[in-house]
């Protein structure tokens, strides 16, 4: 890195550590506390989901970071879809919540509902949590989902499992898919570029930049049946996938093997 560079990427980081994470911090705590407070009077979520949404516009108004929409006008939002995103970074619930049209509910990993105050927001606003290493408690969220979704509620889903280190798309875990058979909906694929960029794993420094979520076409769950879900989320990663490293700037996990072996081969 040239010396010019290094004072850059130097500045950057002591505007993250010193006013861009302290606002989202604070941002964090006042807002999650007052939905907190509003959930003892919101009987079916939406004021929570307002004070998500503004935490959200907040949070990438106040570090720098707009977001672009492709594709949302082809989906009917006032019906009942799941939702499949690829996830990259901390920042993906924020853009969500921003680039969503509709009321939604979010199904995470048991993990985020411990955390202080978002957690607390998670849990008391009815999203769905779910515990992979607990096969029974894994199957009640799963049901449970699939009754949002027949509720008539659209559920967000990130069949990743967690969070990609390297900005390169993880296997889909199927079981999620399991819950669009089960309700009988469609499944829209959707991808977020760009977050892996500004917020990677492992770090607290945020490099603004602009970011997209693009959506595909709808993909039905029509004549599949409960143990076929391992086929549907072949077809929903593949759908995602093509989205994503239509304008990701980081190569498909087959490009990188083959640049490898060529390199391999010129030594």
């Amino acid at each position: 890195m040239k010396p010019n560079s290094k004072s850059k990427h130097l500045l950057s980081a002591l505007r993250s550590y010193l006013i861009f994470d302290p606002l989202v911090w604070l941002y964090t705590v006042v807002m999650g506390t007052l939905s907190l407070l509003s959930s003892l009077a919101d009987r079916d979520g939406r004021i929570q989901q307002w004070f998500a949404v503004t935490w959200s516009k907040m949070i990438l108004k106040t570090i720098g970071v707009p977001l672009v929409v492709r594709g949302m006008e082809k989906i009917d939002t006032a019906r009942p879809h799941m939702y499949a995103l690829n996830h990259l970074s901390a920042l993906d619930i924020p853009a969500v919540y921003v680039g969503m049209p509709c009321h939604f509910r979010i199904m995470a990993k048991e993990e985020l509902f411990r955390y202080p105050f978002m957690g607390w927001h998670l849990r008391r606003s009815g999203q769905v949590s779910i515990e992979r290493e607990n096969a029974i408690s894994s199957m009640r969220s799963l049901n449970r989902a699939a009754a949002i979704l027949k509720g008539g509620q659209p559920l967000v889903v990130f069949p990743e499992g967690g969070r990609s280190a390297t900005g390169q798309m993880k296997p889909f875990l199927p079981g999620v898919f399991y819950v669009a058979i089960k309700a009988g909906v469609e499944v829209v694929p959707m991808a977020l570029v760009g977050t892996y960029e500004v917020l990677p794993m492992e770090t607290f420094h945020i490099m603004p930049r602009p970011i997209e979520l693009l959506v595909g076409e709808p993909i039905s769950t029509a004549g599949y049946g409960l143990r076929e879900k391992d086929k549907l989320a072949a077809k929903v990663q593949k759908a995602v996938e093509d989205l994503y490293y239509s304008r990701a700037e980081v190569p498909r996990p087959q490009e990188t093997k083959t640049r490898r072996h060529e390199a391999g081969s010129r030594h």
